[in-house]
């Protein structure tokens, strides 16, 4: 018994370790990363919006084109900014040494970010800039309070403002949580465009933490199917060992 509840916590650890990283109360991304359309779609949006500031430096450009199924001609004309080779990493846009004096450190790399942070927090923090006059950059993030990161999709989704609600304890200590938001400005998206957009991105970023996932997925039928044959060959054999045992 306590052997199959130690199997049940490590089949359940992915999601656990999903949950929490996503904060737990957050609406779910409900990606797919086997939809080709929207991994390119992903791809296209993170590149000319994302690139400039974020590395994906553990992917390199060619096996993105092989597993999104591009030409590399696709890859090079519409994908790469920065005179990288089709064999390179995908390097960040931006000079080091500009990022460093500008954000007073290099923006972090993005390869694994769905892994350490979860595809709920990315699809939510993505959807969360809002106006506030009080941060250096104009912005501010309902999912990450004082995010240094700029809303550089602002002209896509238009510019909100956040309301928040306040609550004091019963120690009198105040704290404010977020209720929703209001636009004050439309983008050149509606909302339910700008959330597939957003869900397309993180759908990207999910293929990069692990490339290999659309392998295991491809192979997963296939496997099952040995396990099922395997499963039923193995009674029929322990039917022959123990047919004379009473």
């Amino acid at each position: 018994m306590n052997k199959l509840i130690l199997i049940l916590i490590f089949l359940l650890m992915p999601s656990i370790n999903a949950l929490a990283s996503s904060g737990g109360n957050l609406k779910p991304a409900h990606t797919n990363i086997r939809s080709l359309e929207s991994l390119r779609n992903g791809a296209k949006y993170y590149m000319n919006y994302c690139s400039a500031c974020h590395s994906l430096k553990y992917q390199r450009y060619s096996r993105m084109a092989k597993d999104l199924e591009l030409s590399e001609e696709e890859v090079m004309e519409n994908l790469v900014f920065t005179g990288a080779k089709f064999t390179d990493h995908m390097t960040m846009t931006m000079d080091m040494e500009d990022s460093n004096k500008w954000f007073g450190k290099t923006p972090p790399d993005l390869t694994v970010i769905a892994k350490a942070r979860g595809n709920d927090w990315l699809y939510a923090y993505l959807k969360g800039f809002y106006k506030d006059p009080t941060r250096p950059s104009g912005w501010n993030n309902t999912v990450f309070e004082g995010a240094s990161m700029p809303n550089v999709m602002w002209q896509l989704q238009g510019i909100q403002e956040a309301h928040f609600e306040e609550h004091t304890d019963d120690n009198g200590i105040v704290s404010h949580s977020f209720n929703e938001f209001t636009l004050l400005k439309e983008g050149s998206m509606s909302e339910e465009e700008f959330d597939a957009t957003v869900l397309d991105i993180v759908n990207f970023l999910d293929y990069t933490a692990e490339p290999a996932k659309l392998i295991r997925l491809a192979y997963a039928p296939w496997v099952m199917l040995f396990l099922v044959i395997f499963t039923f060959l193995a009674y029929l054999l322990k039917k022959n060992y123990f047919k004379d045992i009473h």
